[in-house]
C-alpha cells in the first residue's frame, strides 16, 4: 500500500468526484481510477461506489477513510517533526475561499509565499462562506478564507483584514455617490447566494434601518462575483460587493456609490481545523499569513 494510494482515496473522498479529486492532485482522471483499482485489490474490497458523476463510500470504505486520514496526518507530523529547515517546503496546498477574499488579498498571499517555496503548488476553490466552512469541516481543503465567524469549536479563526460595504451601478445611471437606503432600494439588485457573508451583512444593516429584504426588487441572482461585475456594467441593476473589490475596478462603466448609515465594517478571517495536524506547507503557509496581519 503507496502513501500515494491512500492521498488519492481521501481526496476522491473529499471531493466526491473522480475529476474533482484529479484536478486537486494534479493527476488525471485515469491515474485517479488506478490508483484506486490497484488499492481496492490489494486491501481485497471494495471501497467506492459511482452513483453517476458522485462517488460515496461502502461501509469498508468509511471504516478504511478513518485509517487513512489517521496516516497522512501522522506522516505530515512525522515530516513536520523532523524538518530542520521549512526552505524546501513542496506540495499541493488546498485552499478554500469565499469570493471577496479570493478576488482581493488571497492572490497576494499565495504569490508572496510561493515567492518563497517555488515547489508549492495551490488548489483553490472560490465559493461563499458556508461553503468554504462546511468544505474545511469535511477535510476538502486545510486552510480557508471567509467574511463572517460562523461559531464552530472545531475551527480556529485568526482575523486578517477588515473592509466595508458599497453598492456598485452602471455608471449610465448618474446616481450620486452617496444615497440613502430608500433610494438605494428604489434600483434592481443582483444579489449573491444565500450563504454569502457580503449579501447577509447587507441584509442584516437593512432590517436595523428598517428595510426588510423583501422590499428590494431582485434582477439576478449569481454565485459568482465577476458576473455580477460584468452583468452590472451591462446594466441588469446595482450590487452590493466589497470596498475593496469596487476600487479594484477600472471599469468607466461602473460607479462606487457610499449608502448612508450603512458603514458597518467586516472582518476577514483564516480558518482551519483544531484537532487536525496541518501539513508542513499548511503550517507555514498559515504562520506566513499570522505575520503579514501583525505587521500590518
Amino acid at each position: 500500500m503507496e502513501f500515494k494510494q491512500i492521498e488519492v482515496y481521501v481526496n476522491v473522498v473529499r471531493y466526491k468526484s473522480f475529476s474533482k479529486a484529479a484536478d486537486a492532485t494534479f493527476f488525471t482522471q485515469p491515474t485517479i481510477s488506478t490508483h484506486i483499482s490497484n488499492l481496492e485489490k490489494e486491501l481485497g474490497t471494495k471501497l467506492l461506489e459511482r452513483n453517476g458523476r458522485t462517488v460515496k463510500m461502502t461501509a469498508k470504505g468509511e471504516t478504511f477513510y478513518k485509517y487513512a486520514l489517521e496516516m497522512i496526518n501522522a506522516r505530515n507530523s512525522a515530516q513536520e517533526a523532523l524538518s530542520k529547515s521549512d526552505s524546501n517546503l513542496n506540495g499541493i496546498l488546498e485552499i478554500q475561499t469565499s469570493s471577496i477574499p479570493g478576488v482581493t488579498f488571497v492572490p497576494e498571499y499565495l504569490a508572496a509565499f510561493r515567492n518563497e517555496h517555488k515547489n508549492v503548488q495551490y488548489y483553490v476553490t472560490m465559493s461563499d462562506t458556508q461553503s468554504v466552512i462546511d468544505n474545511i469541516l469535511e477535510h476538502r481543503g486545510e486552510i480557508g478564507f471567509v467574511g463572517e465567524k460562523l461559531y464552530s469549536n472545531e475551527l480556529e479563526y485568526t482575523k486578517v483584514c477588515s473592509d466595508r460595504i458599497v453598492m456598485i451601478a452602471p455608471a449610465s445611471l448618474g446616481i450620486s455617490s452617496s444615497i440613502t437606503m430608500s433610494e438605494a432600494i428604489s434600483y434592481p439588485f443582483i444579489w449573491r447566494e444565500t450563504g454569502s457573508a457580503t449579501r447577509k451583512s447587507f441584509e442584516n444593516a437593512a432590517a436595523r434601518l428598517g428595510y426588510d429584504k423583501t422590499a428590494f426588487e431582485i434582477a439576478g441572482l449569481f454565485n459568482d462575483i465577476d458576473s455580477i461585475i460584468r452583468s452590472v456594467e451591462a446594466g441588469l441593476g446595482v450590487a452590493i460587493v466589497s470596498r475593496n473589490v469596487a476600487s479594484s475596478l477600472s471599469s468607466d462603466r461602473l460607479q462606487m456609490i457610499e449608502i448612508e448609515g450603512f458603514s458597518d465594517e467586516r472582518d476577514f478571517y483564516m480558518i482551519h481545523l483544531k484537532r487536525s495536524s496541518l501539513s508542513s506547507t499548511a503550517a507555514a503557509f498559515a504562520e506566513y499569513v499570522k505575520s503579514i496581519t501583525v505587521n500590518e
